[in-house]
């Protein structure tokens, strides 16, 4: 356990059931979206198929918006509400991008 000591920051935030369950969910989609853009660029490094850098730009897109909400609730002390929901809700785009970066992936020949 951390002592409360001179020059040492504590942060505790205390969070809702639901608001849990968004943090545990987007870890997850950071995790599994690095992991998967971490493949994609070995397999584009074994073959250099540029769609493989283009899905791994999608898995990554992904990854970052994951991140993002799950540091939703621990910007909150440091940055207005109106800025975290403008960022969370902004990082949304991200999602469009990666799917987009799938769709010119498949349709590339």
């Amino acid at each position: 356990m951390v002592a409360l000591t001179p020059g040492y920051i504590t942060t505790s935030v205390a969070l809702t059931l639901a608001q849990q369950l968004e943090q545990t969910i987007s870890l997850g989609i950071f995790f599994v979206g690095a992991t998967l853009a971490a493949l994609s660029l070995l397999a584009w490094r074994r073959e250099r198929d540029r769609r493989m850098v283009v899905v791994a730009i999608g898995y990554l897109m992904f990854a970052i918006y994951g991140f993002v909400v799950f540091l939703e609730y621990y910007l909150l002390p440091y940055l207005s509400v109106r800025t975290v929901e403008l960022l969370e809700h902004g990082v949304a785009a991200l999602i469009l991008v990666g799917l987009l970066a799938f769709f010119v992936a498949l349709s590339r020949d």
